[in-house]
Formats: structure tokens, sequence, C-alpha cells
């Protein structure tokens, strides 16, 4: 984006770089749905049963399949992992599987789209004057970190707090003799809606690290502003995680406070730099 485009060019190349973004992710996500990873085991060729099973050595290999894609193959992992083994999937209308493994297919593809979306906001946002060779290196800079930012936060939700969310809403129902049957659609929207929001929570050093590349706030602004922050996280925390525990919430804002704290030291450092070089 340079500072001396009209405002009309500025819209028409927002729309370029969304335009990219969106047609990756379309892409991934027609993949996810269209091709699954099937298993081979190498050391099955020419050997016996029995003696197969004991040497197994196991390669994972794509192929074209519609009904056990990788959408497919995600969701039963999900399935088999979350759930307390009391508790049955079930389908109330027709297609609402297929959407849910839609749902799963977009957000793995916005994940894998990550190194896109990075460059495109950054390319969109970076001032004129920076030259491609140091508008790259920002890129590389930023995206390794926003992704395994996403990652870790994404993790995080899967092994500890959704299956602890889980596990403690099925006991309200355990506890007074109510079989749990839980819909394929509400229980893969579940899942995601805590994987996206502690992923998205996660890239909060990357987001604030990216507006002070604007120079439109500075370290005191966000040391300033730290109270009305960390109200922002405890509203957040509660919004993410709607169990009525008012355990889980803290799960995602005491993360949010580390991670803001890290935010502000990769800031304040990036502007000592700065100082440095103009001195």
């Amino acid at each position: 984006m340079s500072t001396g485009m009209p405002l009309g060019k500025h819209f028409s190349e927002l729309r370029s770089r969304l335009i990219r973004i969106v047609i990756t992710v379309i892409i991934i996500t027609v993949f996810l749905m269209t091709v699954g990873f099937n298993e081979y085991n190498i050391n099955q060729v020419n050997k016996d049963a029995e003696e197969s099973i004991n040497n197994k050595f196991i390669i994972y290999y794509p192929k074209p399949d519609p009904f056990n894609n990788t959408a497919t193959q995600i969701a039963l992992f999900m399935s088999n992992t979350l759930l307390p083994k009391e508790v049955k999937l079930i389908q109330t209308a027709p297609g609402q599987a297929f959407f849910a493994q839609i749902n799963i297919a977009i957000l793995i593809a916005i994940i894998a789209s990550i190194p896109v979306i990075v460059k495109e906001t950054f390319g969109f946002i970076s001032p004129a004057i920076i030259n491609k060779e140091k508008r790259i290196k920002q890129i590389v800079k930023i995206s390794i970190p926003a992704t395994g930012l996403l990652i870790v936060g994404m993790i995080f939700s899967y092994v500890l707090v959704i299956p602890f969310v889980l596990d403690f809403l099925y006991k309200y129902g355990e506890s007074i003799g109510v079989a749990t049957f839980l819909n394929i659609n509400d229980f893969i929207s579940f899942v995601l809606q805590f994987l996206l929001g502690f992923g998205i929570s996660f890239e909060l050093p990357v987001i604030m690290y990216i507006v002070s590349l604007t120079d439109l706030v500075d370290y005191n602004f966000w040391r300033k502003n730290f109270r009305y922050a960390l109200l922002v996280f405890v509203i957040l925390g509660a919004i993410i995680t709607p169990d009525g525990s008012g355990i889980t919430m803290w799960f995602i804002t005491g993360p949010m406070i580390g991670l803001y704290m890290v935010g502000m030291m990769f800031i304040k450092r990036k502007e000592k730099k700065i100082l440095k070089v103009k001195s």
C-alpha cells in the first residue's frame, strides 16, 4: 500500500489481495474434501499376515476419496480423542455430517494459508518506502511465529481445555442419569469454536507487532492501556469458553496476559534497535 496512492486504488489493491487469500483457502478446502490419506504397510509385501502385523512400517499416501477424505479422518480423530466413551455422535438431518466436514476443511485450509495471509496483509499495510528485500524478510519474520503461535494455541485448547469442558458438561447429565447424544454438527462447531478462539488469541503478540510497524502506536501505548486489555481478555475468555464453570475462561485469559507481555517486550526491543540505528 503506497501512502500516495488514491483511495480507489487502495480498495482495488485490498480486493486483489483478499481474492488471492480466498482462492488459496478454497483450493486447500477442496483438496481436503476430495482426497484422503490411506495407510500402507511396506513390510506386508511377501510376508505372512502375522509377521506383517508384528513388523509394521506404515506410510500414508493420498488417494481421491470424497467419503473417506481428510476432513472425515480428522472428524473421526476428534470423536475418538475428545468425547467420553459413553457419548455418541448422531446426525439428525441429511447433510449435517457433510457440513461438519466442510467446517473442518475450511479451518485447516485457513491454518495452511497463514503464510499467504501474512504475506498479503503485510504487503498491503507496509509503507511504500520499504524495499522488496526488506519486506520479504519481514514477511518471513512474522509468518513463522504467526503460524507457530496459532498451532500452539490450538494444541493447548485441544489437549487441555476441550477435554476438560466436555467431561465437565457430560458429568452434569450423568449426575441425573441422562444419556448424552451429540449432534455431529454441534460437536464439530463446538470444537472448532475453541480451536479457532484459542488459536487467534495466541496471535496477540504478532498482531501487536504488526500494528506497531505502522507507527500508529508504540510501546507506551500498550503499557498505558494494559488494564483495559486485561478487561478485554476476561470478556473474551468468557465468550470463547461459554461453559458456565467460570474456570475455563482463565485457560485463555491467563495465556493472553502472558502473550501481551511478550508482545510488549518485542515491541520495546524493536524500538531500541531503531533508536540505536538512528543514533
